[in-house]
């Protein structure tokens, strides 16, 4: 049985911050870090997984480490979008990343850059028991913990800001219907018709986005999922495989974007060690 619930709640948006300037090229890196670090605690952006080599190069905008206590702040990828380093409800951000699409296979546009959010306390409580023996590298490495994110009952949100200035919410839909139907597919759903159809209906032709737009789904407790767009609660849907398909677009298997779903591995990891 699908749950559809239309409350009116809205999310506020927290406003950017920005790193100062340094003077000499000598200098701009050492004294951009050291205001990171006194901005946002523990929030550092670097080469990913120091010390170790990795499969592939991951842009600096999309390595993270986030630590207990991390100051609000933001994080802009290449494409000028900003993600809040905490967003509503005390939810951590654990990795950003860039969705693409192809134009008859030939051209790429950027059509949205999203941030990826959970709840740290959902997090220890749900994984911490089960992977306590891992160390991080370990649990860096562990297929398991992210099918276990997907699975458990973990308070998570996907924030999507628009950069492609022609979306169109018909898109969205479109979009969503064909991705979010094959992780159907994916999970074993029976009869999912109704329940897909039941998720892009929220998404109605009156609502217009410009760029810089935004859309949050967000996982609630018990299954449920909530999309809000420009800050406006647009229904919700108590379902666990829609939470589930939904997130694994971000963090499954076949992700948008490797390097952010990496990304997002590792500051779980993180978190449950912490």
């Amino acid at each position: 049985m699908v749950s559809l619930r239309f409350p009116t709640a809205a999310i506020p948006r927290l406003p950017p911050t920005h790193a100062p300037n340094g003077v000499a090229i000598a200098t701009t890196v050492a004294t951009a870090a050291a205001a990171a670090a006194a901005a946002a605690a523990s929030l550092t952006l670097t080469a990913k997984s120091a010390g170790r080599p990795s499969p592939h190069p991951a842009p600096l905008w999309t390595s993270l480490s986030l630590a207990d206590g991390a100051a609000p702040g933001s994080v802009k990828p290449r494409t000028g979008a900003t993600f809040p380093t905490e967003a509503a409800a005390g939810h951590r951000l654990l990795g950003v990343g860039l969705r693409k699409t192809s134009v008859l296979g030939l051209k790429s546009i950027d059509v949205y850059a999203f941030g990826v959010y959970a709840d740290g306390n959902d997090l220890k409580q749900q994984l911490k028991e089960k992977y306590s023996k891992f160390s991080a590298s370990e649990l860096e490495e562990n297929a398991e913990l992210i099918n276990d994110t997907l699975e458990r009952d973990i308070r998570m949100t996907v924030r999507l800001q628009i950069v492609y200035g022609r979306l169109s919410i018909r898109s969205v839909r479109s979009a969503f219907e064909k991705s979010v139907g094959s992780r159907f597919q994916k999970f074993g759903g029976q009869d999912t018709k109704e329940l897909l159809q039941s998720f892009v209906a929220l998404f109605k032709d009156e609502y217009k986005l410009p760029k810089g737009s935004v859309i949050e789904l967000s996982r609630e407790s018990n299954h449920v999922l909530k999309i809000c767009i420009e800050g406006e609660e647009v229904g919700s849907i108590e379902s666990k495989l829609l939470c589930q398909s939904l997130l694994d677009l971000y963090i499954g298997d076949d992700p948008f974007d490797k390097n952010a779903k990496d990304d997002i591995h590792e500051n779980i990891a993180s978190i449950l060690k912490s």
